[in-house]
């Protein structure tokens, strides 16, 4: 079984050194299914290869870490109160 943060997402091992992270709402034929390629580079550093215009790093030091990122950047926006918006006057007009 994968380790799985999000339900929408999986990190599946593929060899020894290769991961693939995997987007559960596409189809298992849905190239879109995809969204990265993690490579092992040494004991304590990953290469990413994002296959999503995504605005993430491309070096971590796990591929947890990748998996984790992904989910985060894709958690729904929690709402905030509104920001007040001031009010002047009414310009003065000239009679």
């Amino acid at each position: 079984m994968s380790p799985m943060s999000d339900p929408q997402f999986e990190l599946k091992k593929i060899t020894d050194t290769e991961w693939v992270i995997l987007d559960h709402r596409y189809g298992p034929t849905d190239a879109r299914r995809t969204v990265a390629c993690v490579y092992q580079l040494d004991e304590c550093e990953v290469e990413v290869v994002w296959l999503r215009d995504l605005p993430l790093t491309t070096y971590y030091t796990s591929p947890m870490d990748v998996l984790e990122d992904v989910s985060r950047l894709h958690l729904p926006r929690r709402a905030q109160r509104p920001r007040p918006i001031r009010h002047l006057p009414p310009l003065a007009s000239t009679a």
